[in-house]
């Protein structure tokens, strides 16, 4: 990440806005923006097969439900904030990951600008690849900044993503088990 990039472009942004970028409150706003984004844009350089490569062999197939994983993310079409819980079931296949690691990997793919559909396929893609489960079910449900602050301004309104892979695709009562149970 190109920190004097980032300060630069936050000072001709603030100009281009029309503020003064050598008043008190926004002197050091470029540099606190350049700090912010290594954080919330940390994924960019992190890899979600690392914390999946931590497992565990199991001798079941019985369902893992994680959920109500919070995160954070942000639009890459508007550069502003979406953010919700994720749901992540899957039906191990002699392995399991540890379950903080679940919460790794949506870390991972959170912290990059992109859009919620794309955050969900990633995170099932993941545990597909490093995990090689029977199945593997990932819902996000997500408020978009785009939605609430600008544009078509409706705060609380949510969106809704699922990923479905192996025995979820076809097994419509395991897809609802698992939806019941988010809801509880």
């Amino acid at each position: 990440m190109n920190k004097d990039k980032i300060k630069e472009a936050v000072r001709l942004f603030l100009e281009g806005i029309g503020e003064n970028t050598n008043r008190e409150g926004l002197a050091e706003t470029p540099d606190r923006v350049a700090r912010m984004c290594e954080e919330i844009f940390g994924g960019l350089t992190q890899d979600a097969s690392v914390p999946l490569s931590k497992q565990f062999s199991v001798d079941h197939s019985d369902l893992i439900l994680e959920k109500d994983i919070n995160f954070y993310s942000c639009c890459e079409h508007h550069l502003l904030p979406f953010y919700g819980k994720a749901h992540i079931a899957y039906i191990p296949n002699g392995k399991v990951a540890g379950l903080s690691k679940l919460a790794r990997t949506v870390e991972v793919y959170a912290r990059r600008p992109q859009i919620q559909e794309q955050l969900t396929n990633q995170v099932a893609g993941a545990l597909t690849d490093h995990l090689t489960p029977r199945g593997v079910m990932v819902v996000i449900e997500a408020e978009h900044m785009c939605m609430t602050m600008r544009g078509i301004k409706k705060p609380g309104s949510k969106t809704l993503t699922i990923a479905m892979r192996g025995v979820f695709e076809t097994d419509q009562g395991l897809q609802n088990s698992v939806l019941q149970m988010i809801r509880r």
